[in-house]
């Protein structure tokens, strides 16, 4: 079956005063339920500049967790987890509306990453990311959603002007903005020693891809790796939270799908 190993961490930076990402992640309980249900990690960043940002992101992660423990035996992680993190924008939402006799806006960014099999499953709002890491290379495998990052996918603006952009981190879709919001999927096929890493943009923002791969592969252990990105990030920056998550694929269970049911590959 599948087999891996993980590390997480959160941290505040140097510039901040309080922790606006938070992360969570659930493990199943037996061999079973690793078939019936699978692995999930999940990183969330509170938006700056709305209120009780880190109420949302708890809320958010605590939602997208919840929803996976209880979701059916065996449903596709395809039709899962996109139900699963709008109902946590809607439970974000709620939230933020019956906070006090006003409501307040409450929004955060959401990756969740979803393992059954050979198979990961990326649901996404906002600019949090994930990458995967194989032979060395990182590939961002998530798209941010950003106005710029938009204007680029139309070609509005080109890749240095969208770096250039004072408007660089302004997100076009977020969780808990809106009653309904348009969750991005990607299914990914995994192999062993892939290095999924997701991420907030305290990371990112200062840590270039190659940094990460050189990263994780001179550190096999993840806690080891996941505790030295974080360090350099805030060596270099460190104006944002900064949150990561390492998962290192150490055995899959090869699967074919036949009329909706798995079967073995030999």
């Amino acid at each position: 079956m599948l087999d891996l190993e993980f590390s997480e961490l959160t941290d505040v930076g140097v510039v901040r005063d309080h922790n606006e990402d938070f992360l969570g992640h659930f493990l199943p309980a037996s061999a079973e339920e690793g078939r019936t249900h699978g692995w999930l990690f999940v990183v969330a960043d509170g938006v700056g500049g709305h209120e009780r940002g880190e109420v949302a992101s708890e809320t958010a992660v605590a939602s997208v967790i919840d929803g996976f423990r209880s979701a059916p035996r065996g449903e596709a992680l395809t039709a899962s987890l996109p139900r699963i993190v709008q109902k946590a924008n809607v439970k974000v939402y709620e939230t933020g509306k019956a906070a006090s006799p006003g409501g307040v806006n409450m929004a955060t960014t959401i990756v969740a990453c979803a393992l059954r099999y050979d198979r990961a499953v990326i649901a996404h709002v906002g600019d949090s990311r994930c990458y995967l890491i194989r032979h060395g290379i990182a590939q961002q495998i998530t798209r941010d959603h950003t106005v710029v990052a938009d204007q680029v996918r139309l070609g509005i603006l080109n890749e240095k002007e969208a770096a250039e952009s004072e408007k660089r981190h302004l997100l076009s879709r977020s969780l808990g903005s809106d009653l309904f919001v348009n969750v991005e999927i990607g299914d990914h096929q995994v192999h062993v020693d892939d290095v999924l890493l997701l991420c907030s943009d305290g990371l990112y923002g200062s840590v270039r891809p190659a940094d990460m791969a050189n990263l994780v592969s001179f550190n096999p252990n993840p806690a080891v790796a996941t505790a030295k990105l974080v360090e350099l990030a805030k060596t270099r920056d460190g104006g944002d939270n900064i949150s990561v998550q390492l998962i290192r694929i150490r055995d899959v269970e090869r699967m074919g799908m036949y009329r909706g049911r798995p079967y073995k590959l030999r």
